[in-house]
């Protein structure tokens, strides 16, 4: 395990299973994606030494496409985290500043690509897992639209919501992996056949001009000082080289983190009700009853942050509280997706900082969760949205980096590149 980034939680050497447009890269896959004969532990105890007996299928596109995969990355435990700092396996630093986060739930794989110690990495993005340690690492990251990447293989969250996604140092090496990862899978029914022939890396062309930018007003108020003044200079250089832009009001998405959070826990508690020490994870072998046991095993195998967002999202789906709080959040969620619909039908690309703030000190949100959601608010509504973004460096304020987002509608992936690459690369 590399110790100096802690980017990685298991080192490995997968070969390639044939030639192609990968030969020669390296990989680094994150550690909520099945790799068969290498332990895939989702940052948790409960799963500190389970070894899947299958590959995920974007490892087998990886390996099939001449990748070689160098390890699996560190992340919040089962992605619960913004900031790489929920692991057992300890936090991530960030190669920009090692006092500083990596951002989460995919510090590890951004801290690797931006630390060099692999060429382009596998995340996973449930609410910006993608984009946030893209943007505070100085990297580039891509959250896909929900169904051009399988997530077969992928160890479930919060299954409405997430998606496996490329990072890549620059715009055209993500959207160059993003070419090898999309297409359907007949082992993922939610998985499309629209966008499986799209050129992605051939998009990353730089050429903007006569492209239409909404800016949503909502996803820059709130945002530090620093962050706002490097993200208008980015607009501005769009703008520079024949983009225009505009202006436009999204109230939805005030809404957004609150029914995001009720939506993934809600998920999160059903889906990791399967880790009882029984039928997946670690065993005590405790005496007694199976509830009691099931319980001390839950309890010895799941963090802080995983035990409050599973009982969270329990009581949300519980009896007498489901409308109160889901169907309420359901509600939220259909009406942002409208908004992304009106918004995008006056604009090719929606722009805003991926990140309100700058990279975090180490602990600094620890004791403050609350603080830690909250940073969330300018990617969940992305997810809730089921639409693709990518996150591109825009600048620096205070020698820290700034991320620019920009979003597409469904299947729009060759917009958002080409605009990003007028930004990087």
């Amino acid at each position: 395990m590399s110790t100096d980034l802690n980017a990685f939680v298991t080192d490995a050497e997968i070969d390639p299973t044939d030639e192609g447009p990968l030969s020669g890269t390296t990989v680094a896959v994150k550690d909520n994606i099945s790799t068969e004969g290498v332990r895939t532990t989702c940052g948790s105890a409960m799963l500190e030494d389970y070894v899947p007996p299958y590959d995920a299928t974007v490892v087998e596109r990886l390996k099939a496409a001449g990748a070689t995969i160098v390890g699996k990355t560190n992340m919040d435990e089962f992605g619960m985290g913004t900031t790489t700092e929920t692991s057992h396996f300890g936090p991530t630093r960030n190669p920009l500043d090692t006092d500083r986060v990596p951002g989460g739930s995919s510090g590890g794989s951004a801290a690797a690509v931006a630390g060099g110690e692999a060429d382009l990495a596998l995340g996973t993005d449930t609410g910006g897992s993608i984009r946030c340690p893209a943007a505070f690492c100085g990297v580039v990251g891509i959250k896909p639209t929900y169904g051009l990447v399988s997530r077969y293989g992928l160890v479930a969250y919060a299954n409405s919501l997430e998606q496996i996604g490329p990072i890549a140092p620059t715009v055209e090496g993500a959207a160059g992996l993003l070419d090898v990862l999309a297409g359907p899978d007949e082992r993922d029914a939610t998985t499309h056949d629209e966008g499986a022939a799209s050129d992605y890396a051939a998009a990353a062309d730089g050429d903007v001009d006569g492209l239409t930018i909404g800016v949503p007003t909502e996803l820059i108020e709130g945002a530090e000082e620093g962050v706002v003044e490097t993200f208008w200079d980015a607009i501005a250089d769009l703008e520079a080289q024949g983009a225009e832009y505009h202006e436009v009001s999204m109230p939805s998405v005030e809404t957004a983190v609150a029914a995001y959070y009720v939506i993934a826990m809600s998920e999160a508690s059903s889906n990791l009700a399967r880790f009882d020490g029984v039928r997946y994870g670690v065993s005590g072998g405790y005496d007694g009853n199976w509830n009691e046991s099931f319980a001390k095993a839950r309890d010895e195998g799941f963090g802080p942050e995983v035990k409050r967002r599973i009982l969270l999202g329990t009581y949300a789906l519980s009896a007498g509280y489901h409308d109160k709080y889901y169907k309420q959040a359901q509600d939220a969620r259909a009406w942002l997706k409208q908004d992304f619909d009106d918004a995008l039908s006056d604009a090719d690309v929606l722009a805003s900082p991926t990140m309100p703030v700058t990279p975090f000190e180490l602990g600094e949100s620890l004791d403050d969760p609350l603080q830690m959601y909250l940073a969330d608010a300018n990617t969940v509504p992305v997810n809730l949205a089921n639409v693709p973004a990518i996150s591109v460096p825009a600048g620096e304020t205070d020698g820290l980096p700034v991320g620019l987002q920009l979003i597409g509608p469904k299947f729009g992936e060759e917009t958002i590149v080409r605009a990003a690459s007028a930004v990087h690369d």
